[in-house]
C-alpha cells in the first residue's frame, strides 16, 4: 500500500500536500481546520517585521477569470502580507506546532532587504518551534514597491545575499520562494543555491490585470474607482510553473535542488505532474480557497490509488521520472510522424474538428463523404498537429497514431525513416552538427 509520508528539505509531513502561504494560512483557526481536514503541512501567511501592522485595502482584493459556466480558470489578488501583529502570529504558530507535531509548519517571511531586519526576526521565528522558513521573494504587488517581495526575487545577487544571512542567523531549513516575473528562472534558482538554500519553491504569482468593467470602462476590480495590478494564480498558471520547475531540474547548476511545486494544483493529477517533473512536494492555495480544505482528501486518496496501481511504494519511486523526457526543440526527432485517427463509433458528428482544421490548420478533415455528413482524416494533408484532438468534445474519439518506420507518409510521399534526426543534424540547418546533444 502506498506510503505518502514526505520528507522535504529535512521537513517531515504525513503527505506531500501543503497549503501555501496565503489567506488560508493567515491564522491558527484556519490552520487547525486545515490539519483536521488532512493537509500534511502549511506555510504560514507571510510575516513582516515588528512595528505598525501592514495595511491592506478594505475592498475588492480578488478577481477571477471564469469560463462561461463560471468555473474558475485564473485568480488574481492584491492582498499584502499578514496585517496581524507579529507577536500574535508568532504565538499562534507556537501553539499550532505544539498541538500538531507531526505536521509541517513553515513560516513565510518578508522584511526589508537589510541584514539587521533579517537578523532581528529570525530568532523570534525559530523560537516558535516551526520546522522551516520560506523567504517570500515573489509577491509582485504592494510590497515590491517598497523594495521587498519580487523586487528582491528579480535580482539574483540580492537572493544570494539574503539567503546567506538566513543560513547564518538561523538553524532552520531555508526555502526560497521564487518569482515568475523574470526572464530566466534558472538564474534566481542558482542564486538561492549559492546562498545556501535548502530548497526553492515556485511559482509565486504573476503580474496581471483581470479586465475592465464594460459599463464604467474602469479597471476591474477597483477600489474607489481605481485598480492596481495584482498576482495571478490558479489553474491557468500551472503550465508556466511546470516549465520553470523542469528548467531548474534540467539545469546542471541547479539539478537536485529540492523544489516545492506551486501553481494550479487542485487535484492529485496536478500533484503527479509536479512530482514526475522533479518536485519533492506541492503547495496549494487557490483550489482550497474555491473548494475548501477538504479537497485534500481527494488529493490524498487519488495519489495513493495511482501509486498502488503503478506499484509505487513512495513518491520517490516516480519523482523526476518525466524530467529526462523534457528537451529543447532542436533535439526533437523531426523524422517522427503522426496522423490523427477518428473513431467513427464515438464520433457525434458535431463537426468541431472539421471547422478547426479547415479554418485554422491544414484542411485535413472531411465534412462530407458521398454527400453525407462524415468526418474523416485526410492523411495526405494531416501533419499530426493535435488541434482536432484538442477541440473534440468526446474523450478518446480522436487520437494520434505514430507511423512505424518504413510506413508511407501520404503527405510527403516518402516512407518514414527508421533513424531519428533532430535539427542539429538536419540538412536544412546551416549550423548543422554544430550543437551538442542534450
Amino acid at each position: 500500500m502506498a506510503d505518502l509520508t514526505n520528507l522535504f528539505a529535512g521537513i517531515k509531513s504525513p503527505n506531500p500536500f501543503w497549503l501555501a502561504s496565503a489567506p488560508p494560512t493567515d491564522k491558527a483557526y484556519n490552520v487547525h481546520r486545515a490539519f483536521e481536514a488532512g493537509w500534511g503541512g502549511v506555510v504560514w501567511k507571510t510575516l513582516g517585521e515588528e512595528g505598525p501592522p501592514v495595511v491592506n485595502v478594505s475592498g475588492p482584493r480578488y478577481g477571477a477569470l471564469l469560463t462561461p459556466d463560471r468555473r474558475m480558470l485564473g485568480f488574481n489578488n492584491i492582498e499584502l502580507i499578514t496585517d496581524r501583529p507579529l507577536a500574535v502570529n508568532l504565538a499562534e504558530i507556537r501553539e499550532v506546532k505544539r498541538l500538531w507535531p507531526d505536521r509541517a509548519l513553515v513560516a513565510s517571511i518578508m522584511v526589508p532587504c537589510t541584514e539587521s531586519a533579517w537578523k532581528a526576526i529570525l530568532p523570534m521565528v525559530e523560537d516558535t518551534g516551526c520546522d522551516g522558513i520560506e523567504l517570500n521573494f515573489g509577491c509582485p504587488h504592494g510590497m515590491s514597491e517598497r523594495g521587498m517581495g519580487a523586487a528582491v526575487g528579480q535580482v539574483p545577487e540580492y537572493i544570494q545575499m539574503v539567503t546567506a544571512w538566513c543560513k547564518q542567523y538561523s538553524r532552520l531549513p531555508v526555502i526560497v520562494k521564487l518569482t515568475p516575473n523574470i526572464a530566466d528562472i534558472r538564474k534566481p534558482a542558482l542564486a538561492a543555491r549559492r546562498g545556501g538554500a535548502d530548497a526553492v519553491s515556485l511559482i509565486n504569482t504573476i503580474n496581471s490585470i483581470m479586465g475592465v468593467d464594460p459599463r464604467t470602462l474602469q479597471m476591474s476590480p477597483a477600489t474607489a474607482g481605481m485598480g492596481s495590478h495584482g498576482g495571478y494564480c490558479g489553474p491557468a498558471v500551472k503550465p508556466i510553473a511546470l516549465n520553470m520547475v523542469a528548467e531548474i531540474g534540467r539545469n546542471p547548476e541547479t539539478a537536485g535542488l529540492p523544489i516545492s511545486g506551486i501553481g494550479g494544483v487542485g487535484t492529485w493529477r496536478d500533484a503527479l505532474d509536479y512530482i514526475a517533473l522533479g518536485a519533492g512536494n506541492v503547495q496549494v492555495c487557490t483550489a482550497a480557497m474555491i473548494y475548501g480544505f477538504k479537497i485534500v482528501q481527494e488529493m490524498i486518496d487519488g495519489l495513493a490509488n495511482y501509486m498502488d496501481e503503478m506499484g509505487f511504494q513512495t513518491t520517490e519511486d516516480f519523482r523526476g521520472r518525466a524530467l529526462p523526457t523534457v528537451t529543447d526543440w532542436q533535439y526533437l526527432n523531426l523524422n517522427a510522424t503522426s496522423k490523427a485517427v477518428i473513431d467513427q463509433s464515438k464520433c457525434i458528428e458535431c463537426g468541431r474538428c472539421h471547422i478547426a482544421c479547415e479554418d485554422t490548420s491544414h484542411q485535413a478533415i472531411t465534412a462530407l463523404k458521398d454527400g453525407v455528413r462524415h468526418f474523416e482524416v485526410k492523411e495526405d494533408e494531416c501533419v499530426g498537429c493535435n488541434l482536432c484532438v484538442t477541440v473534440c468534445p468526446v474523450p478518446e474519439c480522436i487520437t494520434l497514431r505514430t507511423l512505424v518506420p518504413g510506413e508511407l507518409d501520404q503527405r510527403t510521399g516518402a516512407p518514414v525513416p527508421a533513424e531519428a534526426r533532430n535539427w542539429t543534424a538536419h540538412p536544412n540547418n546551416p549550423m548543422c552538427q554544430s550543437a551538442e546533444p542534450a
